[in-house]
């Protein structure tokens, strides 16, 4: 077991950089909605409700939200019925369908009944011991599957030992993630009020084998009175609903409307928990214009860092990264214009690097692309 444990650790990284069809965020065609627990897994318990009902219903609901409104876009549910479905079922239904975004939705529970509010979760590290609770909590299904040990290859959801694996994934997805992540956290806080927890990484089996953008939603705390009232509703279930169909519209049409420019979704974010704890940009490269807008084309992240003169960046010149939430973010060229950039990123492109985007500094600094225009217009 401890042998295989040990090959995961190596290939499972390089199964995510070697993907066949990277997201190239060409355009949102296919959705998956998954209802997280159901059938003789009933999730968290709140006073009045289990949690298995309470994401079906959501899930329905939101569902319908975006067959209605976005005509182009084919809605796949991993449920639609009060059924149990495995873990790794779920990330299979997403791999087979060729989905391009994978949205697992779930009530958040605490022992104590105070918790408040929502937060979304991305594939990631772990080291918030409290993000690790909520974790080892989804992942618990598992245990209600049979076969579990062949199937997770003896992983132990309760042990925190079985997480370290999930800090060597490569997450192929992470941006893309985090972007739809902010998205949904943006509209839950506005369009239904609620407590704000902030976008989170933490290691989800059901996350985990997704070849696509995927998210974990914690709706409310079914385990808070005044949550569970809300979620248990008809109305606040549409308005959850709501959220998450607005965040997909957004991210939909910002990857469409900036994907042929090359360029970055740019859509409304919300607070990112990371390892080093909304750690600020870090740039490690010489700024060739001091107080001025630069250019660049970001190509690569990486959870470890990689020197700049390695042989994988054979073709690609004036290499530096920057590091920003955890991760190491790494760009070629430093162009005083954003379409000398354009004109590097086809160059990158054909280096292999098909998601390959324009991104914009200031003063060192990441900044966004339309801050960046604004600097740059007479």
């Amino acid at each position: 077991m401890v042998l295989k444990r040990i090959f995961l650790l190596f290939i499972l990284p390089a199964f995510f950089i070697a993907l066949p069809d990277m997201v190239s965020g060409q355009q949102v065609r296919k959705v998956v909605i998954d209802a997280g627990h159901g059938g003789h897994d009933p999730g968290a318990r709140g006073k009045h409700s289990s949690e298995k009902d309470i994401t079906l219903a959501i899930a329905l609901k939101a569902g319908k939200l975006i067959e209605q409104n976005l005509k182009d876009v084919e809605v796949i549910y991993t449920r639609k019925t009060d059924v149990f479905v495995e873990l790794f079922r779920r990330a299979r239904i997403a791999n087979e369908a060729r989905a391009d975004l994978f949205i697992s939705i779930h009530c958040n529970a605490n022992p104590s009944t105070s918790p408040y509010g929502a937060e979304t979760y991305v594939m990631g590290l772990d080291r918030s011991s409290a993000n690790l609770a909520v974790a080892q909590a989804e992942n618990a299904a598992i245990l209600l599957e049979d076969d579990y040990h062949v199937q997770y290859e003896g992983f132990d959801p309760s042990s925190p030992e079985g997480y370290i694996f999930f800090s060597m994934l490569q997450n192929a997805f992470l941006d893309q993630s985090l972007n739809l992540a902010s998205g949904i956290q943006h509209h839950m806080r506005t369009g239904i009020n609620i407590n704000d927890r902030g976008v989170k990484q933490a290691g989800f089996l059901v996350l985990y084998k997704t070849t696509m953008p995927s998210v974990l939603v914690e709706t409310g705390f079914i385990s808070n009175l005044k949550e569970e009232k809300v979620l248990n509703s008809d109305e606040g279930q549409q308005r959850y609903a709501e959220a998450i169909f607005r965040a997909v519209r957004d991210y939909k049409q910002s990857v469409e409307r900036y994907a042929n420019a090359g360029k970055p979704p740019q859509i409304q974010s919300a607070p990112v928990e990371t390892v080093e704890n909304n750690d600020k940009n870090e740039n490690h490269a010489a700024v060739a214009n001091p107080n001025k807008v630069s250019f660049k084309v970001q190509f690569m992240i990486s959870k470890h860092e990689i020197s700049t003169t390695s042989k994988q960046f054979k073709g690609i010149e004036n290499i530096s990264y920057y590091k920003h939430q955890g991760m190491y973010k790494y760009t070629a060229g430093d162009l005083a214009t954003e379409k000398e950039a354009l004109e590097l990123r086809k160059h990158i492109v054909k280096q292999g690097y098909n998601d390959a985007f324009v991104v914009a500094f200031k003063d060192g600094s990441r900044i966004s692309m339309e801050e960046a225009r604004q600097w740059c217009t007479p």
